[in-house]
């Protein structure tokens, strides 16, 4: 981790009512890493990305972001921020100014802002510049408020459910965005529900259930995935066949030599993310 952290997060503690909500929770988040987090409905995810941008607070522990205190919502410290919240209401029933007139007025809250028509090009809203956010359908107001979280260049930008609502195609540009925001070195927190999003943009994932901390790791890691056993499958004259084993390449190499080359329809499979999340999520309820 670099020695530098864009989030530090210690013994963090939330309750509502009385109803411990998030328990003791510890991360770091490096510079330039898109950082996961992945659990259940109630897992806590979207109270920790509240605490983090400073729209909620703690009940204990210790929170760093970007160096300062999100509870101190520093005016410059916000600026630095970018927030893609995961209901942003206020702009549905939005009937006097455009899309491309509300990406405009958010982005003069910031120093250094991109061009507005260049983010309504990234998140697929050139269409609709000039409609109200009231008569966009539910999609394209998500799309709308990705632009107004990354208008202003945020060092930092936190994502909570981002691309409920997209179509494929637009869930496989947006990706592509946060890519290019990741290797422009943005910070990225994100929170879905989307294994295959997961896969494919986070660096880490911190897998939450009941509001603790089950595992911080690669997506390919997760719950030993890497080293989990596999199974390889291949074809016979006598029908399918199948062997389940620590040491796939082993299995590969004497199919190989067996076969004098090319073994007919021979695969190796591991056990993808949503098994391991979803015996690791059984196992903690």
């Amino acid at each position: 981790m670099a020695s530098d952290p864009a989030v530090t997060v210690s013994g963090l503690c939330k309750a509502y009512h009385g109803r411990d909500v998030v328990r003791l929770v510890g991360f770091e988040v490096g510079r330039g890493e898109v950082f996961a987090l992945l659990g259940p409905n109630g897992a806590g995810k979207t109270t920790i990305v509240e605490i983090l941008a400073g729209h909620r607070k703690r009940d204990a522990g210790v929170v760093r972001v970007l160096g300062a205190d999100p509870a101190d919502r520093d005016p410059r410290w916000r600026a630095r921020i970018g927030i893609v919240p995961q209901r942003a209401d206020d702009l549905s029933q939005s009937y006097t100014l455009t899309v491309r007139e509300w990406v405009r007025a958010t982005a003069a809250y910031y120093p250094d802002p991109r061009a507005v028509d260049e983010v309504l090009e990234l998140v697929g809203l050139t269409a609709a510049r000039h409609s109200r956010p009231a008569l966009l359908s539910g999609g394209q107001r998500r799309r709308l408020d990705v632009a107004l979280g990354i208008v202003g260049r945020p060092e930092l930008l936190f994502l909570d459910e981002p691309t409920t609502g997209f179509d494929p195609h637009a869930r496989r540009r947006f990706w592509e965005l946060i890519g290019d925001l990741a290797r422009s070195g943005t910070t990225i927190m994100l929170t879905t529900h989307y294994l295959d999003e997961v896969e494919n943009l986070a660096d880490r994932v911190a897998l939450l259930a009941d509001g603790r901390i089950v595992e911080v790791a690669p997506p390919g890691e997760v719950g030993g995935r890497a080293m989990a056993e596999a199974t390889v499958r291949w074809a016979t004259p006598d029908g399918p066949r199948q062997v389940t084993t620590a040491t796939p390449a082993a299995v590969v190499a004497d199919l190989v030599a067996r076969y004098g080359g090319e073994v007919p329809g021979l695969s190796v499979e591991r056990p993808g993310l949503e098994e391991i999340y979803l015996r690791m999520i059984g196992s903690t309820a």
